[in-house]
């Protein structure tokens, strides 16, 4: 008897590891497919040489990784996208975490404070980087209209035309753009931290800040490290505000990675050049999630 009903409870569980494989199989196909597929296939096309229409030709080996690595220009550009996704990850960490203190707190009219506030991101980024590319405009700008009749500067920084304010002017507008996701994502982790403890915190005499440091904080590590882990992931691979505003210029000056790939690709069709450009491209990102993993991993386990 005993045999008969384990024998019966394997078919049953063997016919329902079946079906989720059979469910699971659409999907996972469709994942290599579109995911696994088009990373080695760039990892192939990076050891040939191909023409113009990217058919390959012969193989060349690791040479252009060589070329790469030896090249200024490479290193130039990977440091300016390290630098480019620490400051605005930084910066909207930081304000996120203001903000959302802000909205935290009780008082009158706070929903439509919140409503507003994520406009910038609930908006398309492509239409809101036009709007700020009109606004920077050198002559038909109103932020250098503003501080012409307002007497502030005379002769206005030409802001996408110059290699310093050009930076700093994408890096203001993707960090305006992403600052709500960050304000709203740490909001909401504020608002799952029990209550209870700023009771007992209050109770036993602790400041605000203190509480911030030894309450809130505690209670939002987690979705600190998941939210800065995908701001990075999507800063590191923002393509829509650079080139829009500037296409990588004045003279590749505001350049990514992500950038500098589309123009060797699609615009200078090197496509062995761009093809390993992806591949470090792809190694920094998994090292950094890697490493994000790690920490996140290690502070559940603790």
């Amino acid at each position: 008897m005993g045999d008969t009903v384990l024998a019966a409870r394997k078919r049953r569980l063997g016919g329902e590891a079946r079906l989720a494989y059979a469910l699971l199989f659409p999907a996972v196909f469709l994942m290599v497919i579109f995911m696994v597929y088009p990373i080695i296939y760039v990892f192939i096309i990076s050891l040939f040489k191909t023409d113009k229409l990217a058919r390959i030709k012969n193989f060349a080996g690791l040479g252009i990784y060589a070329s790469l690595l030896s090249s200024k220009d490479t290193w130039v550009v990977i440091g300016r996208s390290l630098l480019w996704t620490f400051t605005s990850v930084a910066t909207k960490t930081l304000f996120g975490v203001i903000i959302a203190l802000v909205l935290n707190v009780k008082y009158r009219g706070r929903k439509i404070a919140r409503l507003l506030f994520i406009i910038p991101w609930a908006s398309s980024i492509p239409i809101s980087v036009m709007l700020w590319r009109w606004v920077l405009h050198n002559e038909f700008g109103l932020l250098n209209h503003t501080l012409r009749i307002t007497g502030i500067m005379q002769n206005p920084p030409v802001w996408l035309g110059q290699s310093t304010t050009a930076f700093l002017s994408c890096l203001w507008v993707d960090i305006w753009i992403g600052i709500p996701f960050m304000a709203l994502v740490f909001l909401a982790a504020m608002q799952a931290v029990p209550q209870t403890l700023y009771e007992a915190a209050e109770i036993d005499g602790a400041s605000k800040a203190a509480q911030f440091r030894y309450v809130t904080l505690p209670g939002i590590a987690a979705i600190l490290l998941i939210a800065t882990l995908l701001s990075s992931l999507w800063t590191f691979n923002d393509f829509n505000t650079i080139y829009i505003l500037t296409n990588g210029g004045p003279a590749g000056s505001t350049n990514i990675l992500i950038t500098y790939v589309y123009q060797n690709s699609f615009e200078w069709l090197k496509w062995q050049k761009a093809s390993a450009l992806s591949v470090f491209t792809f190694i920094i990102l998994s090292t950094v999630s890697v490493l994000y993993s790690r920490i996140y991993f290690k502070k559940e386990e603790m």
